[in-house]
């Protein structure tokens, strides 16, 4: 008489395809917001017209190199922060907080702000005036060219001064001067100070969402009936 003898199975392997299915998904994510890209939304008005409240954007985080996971050092550095890109960076007086302005004076320029218009090194910044139907009444809107990026700032209408005395920076070596594009509604350099170059994130790329309100009782998704459906994929200067 043959009795069958009970196999007994070797949950070994089976064990360790559950962890690696388990923690793939999450080394992958982690991964990618490390070295690649971060989402970012939008909080404030400061960058308008360029970027708005509820903008969600994509922050490439290898534009310049690689930090250290978890550490605010570089790791490798393979190019540098350039005049008028848009650029996310901890916030000098808390760095749990991430801050987005336009890239303005690098280490060792000479800023001066007068209402702000902006000369570096001597050279002012040349401003040309638009009109367009997108245009908020109440502000003045310009196209500024600075070294090879053009792009679009306000501000709030009223006579230019003459007589204003300028904010002058000397920007310190490892160190960069930051602005928003809503110029007279904006908390940047000329308030808190200059970014070391340890706290700068990555390079705004794209605009992947955009809705004029949140949900109500999730503040953190868009509300689809209020999408701005024209913004969606577009690129930052």
């Amino acid at each position: 008489m043959n009795s069958k003898q009970p196999v007994e199975k070797n949950l070994k392997g089976t064990w360790n395809q559950a962890i690696l299915t388990f923690l793939f998904p999450i080394l992958l994510v982690m991964g990618v917001r490390w070295a690649l890209f971060e989402p970012f939304v939008i909080p404030s008005g400061s960058m308008i017209p360029n970027l708005l409240v509820h903008d969600h954007i994509l922050v490439k985080k290898f534009a310049y190199g690689l930090h250290l996971p978890f550490r605010d050092k570089w790791m490798f550095q393979w190019s540098s922060p350039e005049r008028g890109q848009i650029i996310v960076f901890k916030y000098p007086e808390n760095p749990d907080v991430y801050y987005i302005k336009r890239l303005i004076g690098l280490p060792g320029d000479e800023v001066s702000v007068k209402a702000g218009r902006i000369s570096i090194n001597g050279s002012e910044i040349p401003l040309v005036q638009f009109d367009d139907d997108k245009n908020e009444k109440g502000f003045s809107y310009f196209e500024e060219t600075m070294d090879k990026n053009t792009h679009a700032i306000r501000f709030m209408d009223y006579k230019f001064d003459e007589d204003v005395s300028p904010q002058v920076f000397k920007v310190p070596e490892g160190h960069f001067f930051f602005m928003g594009d809503n110029r007279d509604q904006s908390s940047d350099s000329r308030v808190w100070g200059f970014v070391k170059k340890d706290y700068i994130v990555g390079r705004a790329w794209a605009i992947w969402l955009s809705c004029e309100n949140t949900l109500p009782t999730m503040t953190f998704m868009c509300d689809p009936a209020q999408m701005r459906w024209s913004r969606l994929f577009k690129t930052l200067h």
